[in-house]
């Protein structure tokens, strides 16, 4: 019987998978967060008397442990200098642009540097303390790295995994990082690292060997135990995935249906709606996208009014200055195609810089004729797989960038180098002018694929392979 204040199966990460509610009055609540991870993860949690320990969202707060839809949840408090310095930056202005191919310039502070080292420990700290003897902790994403180490060296009797959302970046851009050994030597305190893709997993894999010269023989890491013996590390890609079922579930309400068709309307019925949904992030590949559609209204491949671009930006980082440049960016460059291209009653490129609930997003997806996913570099890129698992009706035409996670899956979608302008039109207009009955055999196989790898597959493979690696050890 575990100690009620202990847990069987703990989930670190960042954030909470609830957002803190002020009402009006003052009274304080919490409702669930949108997201993938606490969909696929509270099943799990629920059977394995699990607890989920993250920031509360707020900086200097003090909350105790609560519950809520009934997961046990362990804030860990931040001030608003570490959010600064940890959070925006050494993990959103550092690690974030140099694991996506120095899209943007990293920066090297050593004060972040400090500031992340500090959290991640407190972040450990809370692991080791809410822990049963021998349970299994699966800790989430690039902001916590160091974390397997510093729990495994307090609690060497854990099982310890670890999930990288985001790409894994090669050995020529990773070596950049002057905190670069420490870094991965913190990974390898757990006994399972998970990537989006092989080639992530590989990258990582070259890291160990360059920086430590360790023995790698896919999947399996050989790292020295302190004692005169070994460990073995598991290193390996676990493609995250969607909950499929509810996203198509969603799709087939009849109202859901409707508002698709209001969509439709409201941007004067045109024969071509394509839309973007993305984060308003410079690895998303938005600018590339709205050059591509810009040439093609100039050339007069497309016109406006009989198609359309619908293009969501949900906010995103707006203290970092990248992130505000991008943003100015993209809204002066669609205020010049509208004022170039648009006619009174018909934008070119409807723009929406804020996020929408999840049945919204489903009826964009729905009203889509092409959705645009051009990302310069992605971990996986979901929005590709919520498109795909919405499209009940066969139809729709996906075009993805090669650089997102989801082509190593989606290869039935049109696959593009979204900085080959050229080769992205292409796609573009083969996509919109693609036959009705080609649309469906490359839908048809989308979903297929989709449908056999769901997020609750995902999880329950990761949670598999760490249930091994506690057996082993």
């Amino acid at each position: 019987m575990t100690d009620p204040d202990l847990y069987d199966f703990i989930v670190v990460s960042n954030r909470l998978p609830v957002d803190r509610v002020v009402d009006p009055d003052g009274t304080e609540s919490w409702r669930r967060s949108p997201g993938g991870l606490v969909t696929a993860l509270e099943p799990v949690m629920r059977a394995s008397d699990g607890a989920w320990i993250g920031w509360a969202g707020a900086p200097d707060i003090d909350v105790e442990p609560f519950t809520a839809d009934e997961i046990a949840l362990v804030p860990v408090r931040l001030t608003a200098l570490e959010i600064e310095r940890y959070y925006e930056g050494f993990s959103n202005d550092t690690l974030w642009p140099l694991y996506h191919d120095v899209i943007a310039p990293p920066s090297f502070h050593r004060e972040w540097w400090d500031s992340y080292v500090e959290v991640n420990q407190r972040f450990a700290d809370a692991s080791a303390r809410v822990a049963a003897p021998g349970a299994t902790v699966w800790v989430q994403d690039y902001q916590l790295q160091l974390v397997p180490k510093m729990l495994r060296e307090q609690r060497p009797d854990l099982t310890i995994g670890f999930f990288n959302h985001i790409p894994f970046p090669p050995y020529g851009i990773y070596a950049q990082l002057p905190w670069r050994k420490q870094v991965i030597e913190g990974l390898l305190g757990a006994d399972v690292i998970g990537f989006q893709r092989v080639a992530d997993a590989g990258n990582f894999s070259r890291a160990v060997r360059r920086l430590y010269g360790y023995a790698t023989k896919a999947p399996e890491i050989r790292v020295p135990d302190g004692e005169g013996g070994s460990r073995t590390v598991v290193a390996k890609a676990f493609p995250i995935s969607i909950d499929v079922e509810g996203f198509e579930e969603i799709a087939r309400r009849p109202e859901v249906q409707a508002r698709a068709q209001q969509i439709r309307d409201e941007l004067g019925n045109p024969s071509t709606i394509m839309l973007g949904v993305d984060r308003l992030d410079y690895t998303k590949g938005i600018r590339h996208r709205l050059k591509a559609f810009g040439e093609l209204l100039r050339d007069g491949e497309l016109r406006a009014g009989e198609t359309v671009l619908v293009q969501v930006a949900s906010p995103s980082r707006e203290r970092v200055e990248a992130y505000m440049q991008l943003r100015d960016e993209i809204e002066l460059t669609v205020g010049r195609l509208n004022g170039d291209y648009a006619t009174i009653s018909q934008p070119a490129i409807s723009y929406l810089h804020h996020g929408y609930p999840r049945e919204e997003m489903v009826a964009l997806y729905l009203a889509a004729d092409v959705m645009l996913v051009t990302a310069l570099r992605d971990g996986m890129n979901l929005v590709a797989k919520e498109y795909v698992a919405c499209r009940h009706d066969e139809g729709g035409a996906l075009v993805l960038s090669e650089f997102a996670g989801a082509a190593d899956e989606l290869k039935n979608a049109l696959l593009v180098n979204p900085h080959d302008i050229d080769g992205l039109k292409e796609a573009m207009l083969q996509a919109a002018r693609m036959s009705s009955r080609e649309r469906t055999t490359r839908m048809r196989a989308l979903r297929r694929r989709v449908r056999e790898n769901d997020v609750s597959r995902w999880s329950q493979s990761f949670i598999d392979a760490m249930r091994h690696a506690g057996s082993r050890g």
